[in-house]
């Protein structure tokens, strides 16, 4: 385990599944560049190691992210304040190379929600492939608050989970959304009293299931909106034919036709 007084984040390893910390706890987990910089250093981590077929992302402490540092920005008064202050370049080169990292992580990926996802917090869980909350966590679009509008994804996350009403009353309120409404809407997958026990439990699962087409269905599913239905069926033939030229594939095929548990490699 990394040594939790040196890191922003904290990485373990439960067998085939890394645990993945976000380690601000003071902080709520907010993001500096250094979290940033320690996220990604985490998931290289754990994509180096072929034996890790899945990955857990939960938050230290009360929280699990609420998004940017907000005193890590200059607003101290004097020339060029604004450029100083400007939140465009924090984004560009930190928050969304990091929601992309997540959505392109060659392994699946389970937040567990320990408590409130704000701001660009809320945007990290909804990017990774299932999000299973605390019953006393929530979700905040908080960039109203403050002057700003959605991002590291979220005004996209937020439509294409919720659809345009709930997505744009969410975003310009930044009202509260509890965790029980989130899954009752489509937000999250899962409410669980231990989300953490219960994201180790899904992410061992998916561990021993064939990784490749795992993470090929979240690339087919993420632009499936985006696409017509005949780009959707030529994608699906390609995608097939791919997955049909893996180690799993025959594996599966195998063991169904003699009745008894595929033993898949991710392969």
């Amino acid at each position: 385990m990394t040594d939790p007084s040196s890191s922003t984040v904290l990485y373990e390893e439960h067998g085939p599944v890394a645990v993945v910390t976000l380690n601000r706890p003071a902080a709520l987990n907010s993001f500096d560049r250094q979290m940033h910089h320690d996220l990604w250093a985490a998931f290289d981590q754990a994509e180096a190691n072929a034996q890790i077929r899945a990955m857990v992302l939960t938050g230290a402490g009360r929280g699990f992210c609420a998004g940017a540092d907000l005193s890590s920005f200059d607003f101290t008064p004097g020339p060029d304040r604004v450029a100083r202050a400007d939140p465009g370049p924090i984004i560009d080169q930190a928050f969304n190379p990091t929601t992309r990292r997540i959505q392109s992580l060659r392994m699946p990926i389970v937040a567990a929600v320990n408590g409130v996802a704000a701001g660009a917090g809320a945007s990290v869980a909804m990017a990774c492939d299932i999000a299973i909350a605390a019953p006393q966590a929530s979700f905040i679009q908080a960039f109203s608050k403050i002057g700003l509008i959605p991002d590291a994804g979220s005004s996209w996350l937020l439509v294409e989970r919720l659809g345009l009403p709930r997505a744009l009353a969410l975003a310009m309120t930044g009202d509260k959304l509890p965790a029980q409404q989130a899954k009752e809407w489509g937000l999250i997958w899962d409410v669980a009293d231990d989300p953490l026990a219960a994201a180790l439990t899904l992410a061992q699962r998916l561990a021993s299931m064939p990784t490749q087409a795992l993470v090929a269905t979240r690339a087919l599913l993420q632009g499936a909106t985006t696409r017509s239905l005949s780009e959707q069926l030529d994608l699906e033939r390609d995608m097939q034919s791919a997955m049909g030229r893996t180690h799993d594939y025959f594996e599966g095929v195998q063991a169904f036709l003699e009745k008894r548990a595929p033993q898949f490699k991710g392969e």
